[in-house]
């Protein structure tokens, strides 16, 4: 029976090893992160495409839904990134998670603020200099992972090289769907793992059920790789709207308050992505994980933890 480590992140000592993906635009809000804490895990808002006020009202719920460890993700490609951060300081988050981009000065406002910073990194360089600035931990985000992607190389293969290259503790991100999927990167000297797409399919995360739907009618097939306005590809199903960006083709965005600090103007990623959240998925982004094929049902989240872990313990060490 493989035995669960134990995860140490500042202060932070989650009960299970597993880290609930910080989803955009609003895929990750109060009730998924707070069932997550409660089940023993860490639950992360997702706090980009959300104004300062929006993101203080999120964390205040989840913290009236909670008392487990909760934390943030915030991309610093947005220009709103430092006030977001110092938002999530003012109330009290128990650490921050950041990537689509790679910020210095976090991790002095983090240290000063007493709040433990956790880099999204797909590189052993990049996950050497934050430890060195002061990182509490990293996520090695691979291939697999739904969302914008810093590497086209696959976790297994990334894993065990950052592994070599730093001494904090190592989360495992992309295409971990089960408890199979937990083990194996356990066994390849990650702490921990996050996973996002299978807490999409969870009765608390509050998209659309046509959101939902995709996930569950999605083939292995239906997976692609889409540019982003962000300025790096993601991971998506294929639909309506991807044809036609994939095709080269320009959608123009109804507003646009230039919220990232690099635009392509392709299309606005936010809002193709709050589109599919509210269920008009075939005129927007639905941000998917390459392995979301294998996930089969909607649980609540106390059930997937309790599945996961007995999966995990079947796993022969």
């Amino acid at each position: 029976m493989l035995k669960l480590p134990q995860l140490k992140i500042g202060k932070l000592r989650p009960i299970f090893p597993i880290i609930q993906g910080g989803m955009a635009l609003r895929v990750s809000t109060a009730p998924l992160a707070a069932a997550v804490a409660n089940a023993g895990g860490i639950g992360v808002l997702g706090a980009s495409g959300m104004s300062s006020g929006e993101l203080r009202e999120e964390i205040k719920k989840a913290r009236s839904l909670s008392s487990g460890p909760l934390g943030v993700n915030i991309m610093f490609a947005l220009k709103s990134f430092p006030q977001l951060v110092r938002t999530a300081f003012d109330e009290k988050i128990d650490v921050i998670f950041t990537g689509a981009g790679f910020s210095r000065d976090i991790f002095k406002w983090g240290k000063d603020a007493g709040v433990p910073v956790v880099s999204i990194v797909s590189t052993p360089k990049l996950a050497f200099l934050a430890e060195k600035l002061g990182a509490s931990a990293v996520v090695v985000e691979g291939t697999e992972a739904g969302g914008h992607l810093g590497t086209d190389k696959s976790l297994g293969e990334i894993l065990p090289a950052v592994r070599k290259a730093i001494k904090i503790p190592l989360i495992a991100a992309g295409g971990i769907v089960d408890g199979k999927g937990i083990s194996k990167m356990l066994q390849l000297g990650a702490d921990g793992v996050q996973m996002a797409t299978r807490f999409v399919l969870s009765k608390e995360c509050a998209v659309a059920d046509s959101f939902k739907q995709m996930y569950l009618n999605a083939k292995e097939e239906d997976v692609v790789l889409i540019p982003s306005p962000v300025g790096m590809p993601g991971r998506a199903l294929r639909n309506s709207f991807t044809a036609k960006i994939m095709g080269g083709g320009k959608v123009k965005p109804r507003n646009c308050d230039s919220c990232l600090k690099k635009c392509s103007s392709q299309y606005c990623i936010m809002e193709a992505l709050e589109n599919s959240r509210i269920g008009n998925v075939g005129e927007g982004v639905v941000f998917a994980g390459k392995n979301v094929h294998q996930v089969k049902d909607i649980l609540s989240v106390q059930e997937i933890f309790d599945r996961l872990i007995s999966e995990v313990k079947a796993v022969p060490e």
